[in-house]
């Protein structure tokens, strides 16, 4: 039995599929299936039951789990323990939503490999209400999070800024300054998916205003947004740093009033330590975007 074996036999559990384990670990599933496999036959006992849907932990399994779980985390400290002060190791799992506007994930990994060329890089870009659910259940380090932002007690957010709604049109729409008015009710709306920051923020706006409103087209990336919005498709509530983006150039926007606000925050672990490798991150991002202890 290896360490390895551990770590992949974890992360199938809990990715519950071995496609997304096996990218999750930057290796082949093949590969990942002959780790399980080579870990079955050592403890002579099967670990996992498949499904078409989903892959999940036998009895024998879910013990295996949870000492799994320990004796990783006691080995990752240890490594740390050993490291020299000045050189960081180990592997850094990042989370973040795509095309923020704020915080931009690419320029800042290129500069931590820069400083700290030994570590792995996991990143993985997905809807921030998945992300929080994957940094409060450890499954990664760190993400870069945006939305209304109600984190439960398994997840800390510290603050990185935050930005006022705006409503965005085509050329074309004039739309009244400082005021969303009821008929705004029976527009129809471009919009991300549900869990995606921009998204919670504008159904949240809506909800203070007592208006429904109707979300007929529902993207995944922001670019396909503005181009809908640009070609009359229909109109959106979107963070201020989207209009700023040059694919904005040419519509129109006015501010969305009321309390709520697109905020950005990175959110950790709400108990556990920090890895060295998580902690030199978020220094780098401390650097060039102030950090604000204090919690959303």
């Amino acid at each position: 039995m290896e360490l390895r074996h551990l770590r992949h036999f974890v992360a199938v559990c809990e990715e519950e599929h071995f496609t997304r384990a096996a990218e999750y670990l930057g290796i082949t599933q093949s590969g990942l299936s002959a780790s399980i496999r080579a870990l079955e036959r050592d403890l002579d006992a099967q670990l996992l039951l498949r499904t078409t849907r989903r892959v999940y932990p036998t009895p024998t399994g879910h013990v295996l789990l949870a000492e799994a779980q320990r004796i990783l985390a006691a080995t990752d400290r240890l490594r740390e323990l050993v490291t020299d002060d000045h050189r960081v190791r180990g592997a850094l799992s990042l989370g973040t939503e795509q095309c923020m506007g704020v915080v931009e994930a690419a320029p800042l990994l290129h500069e931590y490999r820069e400083r700290h060329p030994d570590v792995a890089i996991n990143l993985q870009q997905a809807a921030t209400g998945q992300l929080l659910e994957l940094v409060g259940t450890g499954r990664i380090d760190v993400a870069l999070v945006a939305g209304p932002l109600d984190a439960g007690g398994d997840v800390r957010l510290l603050r990185i800024t935050e930005e006022p709604l705006m409503l965005l049109t085509a050329a074309d729409r004039l739309v009244p300054e400082g005021a969303i008015p009821s008929a705004l009710g029976e527009e129809e709306y471009v919009d991300l998916h549900p869990g995606w920051g921009a998204r919670d923020c504008a159904d949240r706006a809506f909800a203070d205003f007592g208006i429904a409103r109707r979300v007929a087209l529902q993207v995944n990336d922001v670019y396909t947004l503005l181009d809908l919005v640009r070609r009359g498709m229909g109109v959106a509530v979107v963070p201020r740093p989207v209009t700023r983006k040059p694919q904005a150039e040419g519509l129109r926007s006015v501010a969305v009033p009321g309390p709520t606000r697109w905020r950005v925050a990175l959110a950790l672990p709400g108990a556990a330590r920090p890895s060295t490798a998580t902690r030199a991150f978020v220094k780098l991002l401390g650097e060039s975007h102030p950090i604000d202890d204090s919690r959303y």
